[in-house]
């Protein structure tokens, strides 16, 4: 592994991620060697451009100024890890653990980790996987 493939794949995910706030989709995409999220804090897999488009349009509808902030990120191996906040605003209806949450207004800032796995000998991502709780957001919006 080279110093420079490392520091490639480190810039693609400062990429991927800014194009996730400004929903810049084909750009997100164009990051991806075939497009994947592992949801770890639902067990949730969107794997295809059509699955990961629906989760785009989903996790958007509640939060449409959805936007994160990256606190650190480190690349080792074939993986990018990327600790960061994430943060939006309550403005759509919302399902989560079963139940439809109506929108609130309110805003939510949690602390969350990401790994990105690469193809090897490449900068392009094969797996995006966000690690946290799956009420994270629910209690930072005070609905449990």
């Amino acid at each position: 592994m080279t110093v420079s493939l490392q520091q490639a794949r480190i810039d693609v995910v400062r990429r991927h991620m800014a194009l996730e706030c400004v929903q810049d989709w084909d750009g997100v995409l164009d990051t991806f060697a075939h497009p994947r999220y592992e949801m770890h804090g639902s067990g949730a897999v969107y794997d295809g451009t059509e699955a990961v488009m629906d989760y785009f349009e989903s996790s958007r509808a509640a939060f449409p100024d959805l936007v994160n902030e990256i606190i650190c990120i480190a690349a080792t191996g074939d993986t990018v890890l990327v600790e960061f906040w994430l943060q939006g605003t309550h403005l759509g209806p919302l399902v989560a653990r079963g139940q439809r949450y109506e929108p609130t207004g309110r805003t939510f800032r949690v602390r969350m980790a990401a790994s990105f796995e690469f193809a090897p000998d490449s900068d392009k991502i094969v797996c995006e996987r966000p690690y946290t709780s799956v009420d994270a957001k629910l209690v930072a919006l005070r609905l449990l």
